[in-house]
């Protein structure tokens, strides 16, 4: 899918790493996708492995576009996508001049989750985040961890601090979710909204369960 007018277009980075997760990667891709959105993605030599590990080898990062659009419908060719190797800190998203307006790290390794909160940009995804905090833009970070320990507790405090928004891999239940994939859909929604999009991924909590 190429990029084509991504300029007109609201423009976000997702970046997936190794923790797990990969379908909580793919929907959120697929939502932004559906939704219009030019989607600049980096994926890690471990969130490529997580993808095939967890998802098959059609979800390989080669043949991204053609599972999203076999798992989610044709309605994700409204948006484009642009894929960085996540070794080229040339990349644009490594300058705050760029016109990213938002990121995601979905999942959010405690690797990752540490060189965030220490400024270590030793990669595309570690830069790109930096340049959200630096830039006062919003940038979700997605942990996948259980138990977590001190020191990853306080890397989340650290992040926090700096302006991230942190948001667990932690799908809610009073919707009555059938499948994994309406697990995802919470998981999506949730993070589309602390980008700032609408969407109608999941019921809205009404105060009675459905």
């Amino acid at each position: 899918m190429a990029p084509g007018s991504s300029e007109r277009r609201p423009s976000i980075a997702i970046g997936i790493t190794g923790a797990s997760g990969a379908l909580y990667a793919t929907r959120t891709v697929a939502a932004l996708l559906e939704r219009g959105v030019h989607v600049e993605l980096v994926v890690s030599d471990y969130g490529r492995r997580l993808l095939r590990d967890e998802l098959g080898e059609g979800a390989s990062i080669d043949h991204l576009v053609p599972f999203l659009t076999d798992n989610y419908g044709p309605g994700i060719a409204a948006g484009s996508v642009t894929i960085h190797n996540n070794r080229d800190q040339g990349a644009t998203l490594a300058s705050g001049s760029h016109g990213c307006s938002g990121m995601a790290i979905v999942p959010c390794s405690m690797k990752t989750l540490a060189a965030v909160a220490h400024g270590l940009s030793r990669n595309l995804i570690e830069r790109a985040a930096d340049v959200m905090m630096k830039e006062r833009r919003r940038l979700v970070i997605v942990p996948r961890e259980t138990p977590m320990s001190l020191p990853q507790l306080r890397n989340m405090v650290l992040c926090a601090e700096a302006g991230a928004v942190i948001l667990p891999a932690m799908p809610a239940f009073y919707q009555q979710p059938k499948t994994l994939d309406d697990l995802a859909d919470f998981m999506a929604g949730k993070i589309l909204s602390a980008l700032g999009f609408e969407h109608e991924l999941y019921p809205p909590w009404t105060g009675q369960i459905p």
